[in-house]
């Protein structure tokens, strides 16, 4: 396929790296200059986008989807799709998925989850929405680019997936790092917590997978400074979007509101910016009863 890409940062560059590998011509452009391996650059993303099968965008929020959009879609040929990696509120998604449909383009919503290895070893995890039509035409490059895709139904239902999924692993990683935290202070070694937690009623992906305790468990960004697999200012940015989505539907969702008071305290107002959101152990270890 001729694909173009939009937005080669920390997750797009390898993900579209992985398609020129897997053979595809790929044509690339970021507003930042960045580069990717084996992609051909344009100077803008009109020229990366014009006369492609696919476009692929993965953007840092929902108003430059919009613009890049707008730019783009008059571009494509009738019949070509358009796949957004990004992830955004799930008004933004609908609305460009309107404007594609009505040029005659087959769209879908993908955000992704597995972060920065998973995009560099292409493993990521996909959650679609669209038509099946569409779906269907970009399953071939989910599967170059990650392990698993979901079709989670019409236009803007990836980003739903996508943000309720992201709330609960917010509220569980802080819960797994109070608990850290607790267990420190009563004097319970933290490889014994693990070995109970992670195979009791405290299992969970934050804890098996991804624990924020260095030595323990799978090899996690814990085992590295805390430098981030997924930094804390994309994670308060997604629970953003679901207390967005929460208020625009009216659902009750007081553990995620609290998650996002805390992520927003310790990227804004403490030393979260920059690591990764599992650094919230030392954050809770170092505080006292307030």
């Amino acid at each position: 396929m001729k694909i173009g890409f939009i937005g080669l940062g920390n997750m797009g560059a390898p993900m579209a790296t992985n398609l020129a590998k897997a053979g595809h011509s790929v044509t690339g452009y970021d507003v930042a200059g960045t580069t990717a391996e084996g992609v051909t650059m344009a100077p803008d993303a009109v020229t990366a986008a014009a006369g492609q099968d696919v476009v692929i965008t993965m953007l840092p929020n929902g108003a430059i989807l919009r613009a890049v959009a707008a730019e783009v879609i008059p571009a494509m040929g009738t019949g070509a799709t358009l796949i957004d990696c990004s992830t955004v509120d799930v008004d933004s998604a609908r609305a460009v998925a309107t404007d594609a449909k009505a040029a005659g383009l087959l769209s879908v919503d993908a955000p992704v989850s597995g972060g920065i290895g998973g995009a560099a070893a292409g493993t990521l995890t996909f959650m679609a929405g669209g038509s099946a039509a569409a779906f269907a035409a970009a399953k071939p490059l989910f599967d170059i680019m990650g392990q698993k895709a979901v079709h989670c139904g019409e236009a803007g239902a990836g980003q739903a997936a996508k943000i309720c999924n992201n709330m609960i692993l917010g509220a569980t990683m802080i819960a797994t790092c109070e608990a850290f935290a607790l267990a420190d202070k009563l004097g319970l070694d933290r490889q014994k917590m693990f070995d109970v937690a992670s195979t009791s009623s405290g299992y969970s992906w934050s804890m098996n997978a991804y624990c924020p305790a260095p030595g323990v468990g799978p090899d996690s960004p814990a085992d590295n400074g805390y430098a981030p697999g997924f930094a804390a200012e994309l994670m308060l940015k997604d629970l953003g979007l679901s207390q967005q989505a929460a208020e625009a539907v009216d659902a009750d969702t007081p553990m995620g509101a609290r998650a996002l008071e805390l992520y927003r305290q310790f990227v804004e107002d403490e030393d979260g910016k920059g690591k990764d959101f599992s650094a919230m152990l030392p954050r809770f270890s170092r505080r006292g009863r307030s």
